[in-house]
């Protein structure tokens, strides 16, 4: 299994957040998601500007396999979105915690963060997945 970092908190659907010491948000997908669909071949990101709603889908990626949707860990307004993916989006495959970051979020509401899963919380999740 890969090694899940301590400083991050989960969706259930795979997708992880990351807050930053400027009170943004950094969300990517999880190492164990890029797993699942094997190599990625192209990422829709938001745009810079848009508002982001929890729990709605606000990107896709898409490997050979599947297409997915990302969904919001936390509402707010993107900040940021990582643009080296659309010509790289297998960034994500080799490094799913770092460089391949989705996007940043300025978030509305910080005790939405409350509702995610701590590491060892998701790290059970995936175990009881059988993966």
């Amino acid at each position: 299994m890969s090694e899940i970092p301590g400083d991050l908190k989960f969706l259930k659907s795979h997708e992880w957040a990351r807050v930053e010491g400027d009170g943004k948000i950094t969300v990517g997908i999880s190492d164990h998601a890029q797993g699942l669909l094997g190599d990625l071949v192209y990422v829709e990101l938001p745009n810079v500007g848009d508002r982001i709603e929890v729990g709605n889908a606000c990107a896709v990626v898409e490997s050979v396999k599947a297409a997915s949707d990302v969904y919001a860990p936390i509402s707010g307004t993107i900040t940021a979105v990582n643009v080296a993916l659309a010509d790289k989006p297998e960034t994500i495959n080799e490094d799913a915690y770092g460089e391949g970051w989705l996007f940043v979020v300025e978030a509305e509401d910080n005790d939405q963060l409350n509702d995610l899963l701590a590491p060892d919380d998701y790290a059970e999740l995936l175990e009881e997945d059988g993966h």
